[in-house]
């Protein structure tokens, strides 16, 4: 049943990158929708931006078909997009040594193949000599821009009826860049190449050319045409943009629903591809939890800084400089985050990443969708937190975790 709006001025979706585990990020949209929980701002990363585009850039009737047809699409390989599915079909429940050996092979066409309306291989003849920034590359990601401008509507996106966040990084600077839709030099300014930025992770994905911001002119006689700025994934340096909507400026009332695909928290690992896993697990999570906690210090301070101006005699407070600074920096604002985490199956490995086979995606789907769904069945946790402290965050598998 649709549930009552949560008290909050800004309604978060924060989504992390993480390539075939955006699926799940799929799942908890769906839940949210069904609960009738719907979206002020959508920021993300990687396969993250490509989910916030999908939202974003349509409305909640077709929203979770036009994700449905997305992922439905990427899971099948290039090549032989329709190659035994029934065998996909009859180990999709499967757990044990027969799912693994199934997903190596599915990872295996990935690389060899590529996914249908997502990336394909390059030949290898296009390896030899110096490539342009934009062939750079093991996979050509042409067909992701065609699906991309299917499937999502940048008209919407640039009319700015749901805030949209993505970020990259600019490759020759290094310097961390984030398109908006509603706010800096990208305003209503949002294309397919914004979104496909945040997810060039190279070296198998190219790095995407996008001009200045503002108008472009046509080159004129005697003049070149304005130079691109070549951009990679925004996961290099940040794999999860919270932090940019918990620092956004005015600050308001603020519910996060934070979508991790890695879990910082896991076994020590006794082999080397498992160490190769638990790496990626430690480096693409992002220290999320870190980067929580410190919101959670920083908003605390700002609080406190407020009730202390309230001590100040009025008057001071209007003229002195240093209280009117302190004032700019102060805050009476709530946040709430809710963290939902993708937890690794006993047939995830090392591919988890890059392994789209379909089943995996409606298993990776349904994760989404039951995780949002037993965290909605705390109504409180969606509600401004109690008491003194500004800032809380809910996980609903932390908090089994503890009444175990």
């Amino acid at each position: 049943m649709p549930m009552p709006r949560p008290p909050f001025e800004t309604i978060a979706l924060v989504l992390q990158g993480g390539g075939a585990l955006g699926a799940y990020q799929a799942g908890v949209m769906e839940g949210l929708g069904e609960a009738g929980i719907e979206p002020d701002w959508v920021a993300g990363i990687s396969i993250g931006a490509i989910n916030a585009a999908l939202i974003a850039g349509n409305p909640p009737e077709t929203r979770i078909a036009r994700l449905r047809e997305f992922w439905t699409t990427v899971s099948q390989p290039a090549v032989f997009p329709f190659a035994a599915p029934w065998v996909d079909a009859a180990l999709e429940t499967v757990g044990d040594w027969r799912r693994r050996a199934w997903n190596g092979w599915s990872a295996w066409r990935a690389l060899t193949e590529g996914q249908r309306g997502f990336f394909v291989p390059r030949a290898p003849t296009s390896f030899l000599g110096t490539q342009t920034p934009g062939h750079a590359s093991f996979y050509d990601t042409a067909p992701l821009k065609s699906t991309l401008e299917r499937l999502v509507d940048f008209d919407r996106i640039n009319h700015g009826e749901m805030r949209l966040t993505v970020s990259a990084v600019d490759v020759a600077s290094g310097n961390f860049e984030v398109f908006d839709n509603q706010h800096g030099r990208w305003r209503r300014r949002i294309r397919a190449e914004h979104i496909m930025a945040s997810g060039a992770l190279p070296p198998g994905f190219p790095a995407v050319g996008i001009e200045e911001a503002g108008p472009v002119e046509p080159a004129r006689a005697g003049h070149a045409p304005r130079a691109a700025h070549w951009f990679w994934d925004g996961g290099l340096v940040s794999n999860t943009p919270l932090s940019q909507v918990l620092d956004d400026h005015p600050r308001r009332d603020t519910l996060a629903f934070q979508v991790d695909l890695w879990s910082a928290r896991g076994d020590v690992p006794t082999n080397v591809v498992d160490a190769q896993e638990r790496m990626k697990d430690i480096q693409y999570s992002s220290r999320t939890r870190a980067v929580t906690n410190m919101q959670a210090q920083e908003l605390r301070q700002r609080r406190l800084l407020r009730e202390l101006l309230e001590l100040v005699p009025p008057g001071v407070r209007e003229s002195h400089p240093a209280c009117r600074a302190a004032a700019r920096q102060a805050t009476a604002r709530s946040v709430a985050v809710i963290h939902l985490i993708y937890q690794d199956k006993d047939w995830d490995g090392l591919a988890k990443d890059y392994e789209f086979g379909a089943a995996t995606m409606r298993n990776h789907w349904a994760s989404g969708l039951a995780d949002i769904e037993r965290t909605l069945a705390h109504p409180q946790w969606l509600e401004r937190p109690p008491g003194d402290d500004p800032f809380v965050t809910h996980d609903i598998h932390r908090y089994e975790r503890e009444r175990e």
